[in-house]
Formats: C-alpha cells, structure tokens, sequence
C-alpha cells in the first residue's frame, strides 16, 4: 500500500469512529438530554458544546465567527492534505492521516451544528463528550475521538522532528 493510500485510509478510518461515536452518544445514548453517563469510576460521557478550538481557546459567538472558524480549520487540514500528499516517511504518513481524519470529523460538526442553528445566530460547535477524570481532577478538558487522533497524530510528528535531527556530519576537509 502506497503512503498516500495508508494516510488516506487513516483518514477515513478516523473520520468514521469519530462520526459514529458521536452519532452514538448524541442519537443512541440521547447525551444531549441526559448530561451526563458514568462509564467507570474514573471515566464518564459529558455533554459539551464546544464553539472553540483546542482547549476551548477562539469560542466563536455567532455564526458567521463559527462558520470563519470552520474555514480556518479547513486551512489547516487543505495544508495537512497537501502534506500528507507529499510525505515519503511512513511514520509522519500515519500521524498526518490522523490529524486529517480529526480535523474533518471536526469541521464536519461545526458546519453541520450551525446549519442547524441557523437563523439563531448561535455558533456551530463541536460535539466534545469524553472525560477522563480522578474525582474532582481532570488532566484533560472533554474530547472527542476526533481530538484524540489529531493529539495522537501531532505527538507522533513533534517525537519524529526531535528523534530524527540529522547530526552534523565531520568536515571531511578538517
């Protein structure tokens, strides 16, 4: 299998679980009505909107600032594409698969929730729901699966960058 094909396959993979399980935990589980489900002691299903970005950073307040942070994401995942499309090494191949199949299921929400607002002028947002936490503690604020892989996918490029420096090579003149 090629590494566009593997990158791509990915993707879709990511995109599909991301999907479904939100299907599930909005449609299946009715977690929008309910708030919250206790998985296990140490893991539960919480309903969040989130209108933001990563770590609830940008909130957008109205449509059109939903719909601009839609397109910004966009940007970023049409950049990753083309990345992604070039790439040679496997490794980056598999995270950057991760990071598109992530930022599609994302902007595939945020479009789909402030279509459905609309004329409310309320912001798309993304449907967040998993929360790990140790009573009162939580290490992570609520995701989703498609947080996961885009996390999952930008540590495996940041340990690639610093695991893989080429080391300067000796002055074969010296």
């Amino acid at each position: 299998m090629s590494n566009r094909t593997l990158g791509f396959v990915i993707a879709a993979i990511v995109f599909a679980l991301d999907q479904l399980s939100k299907w599930v935990v909005v449609y299946g589980l009715d977690l929008p009505n309910r708030g919250e489900i206790v998985i296990l002691p140490i893991f539960k299903f919480l309903w969040v909107n989130n209108a933001g970005v990563s770590l609830g950073l940008f909130t957008a307040k109205n449509s059109l600032e939903g719909f601009a942070l839609a397109g910004a994401t966009g940007l970023i995942a049409l950049f990753v594409l083309v990345w992604l499309w070039r790439e040679a090494n496997r490794k980056d191949v598999f995270g950057l698969g991760l990071i598109l199949g992530g930022a599609i299921g994302n902007i595939l929400d945020r479009i789909r929730t402030g279509i459905e607002n609309l004329p409310i002028d309320k912001p798309g947002h993304v449907v967040d729901f998993a929360n790990l936490h140790f009573g009162d503690f939580s290490p992570f604020l609520v995701f989703n699966i498609a947080d996961a892989a885009i996390t999952i996918g930008v540590l495996i490029l940041l340990l690639r960058a610093l695991m893989s420096r080429d080391t300067p090579k000796a002055d074969a003149n010296a």
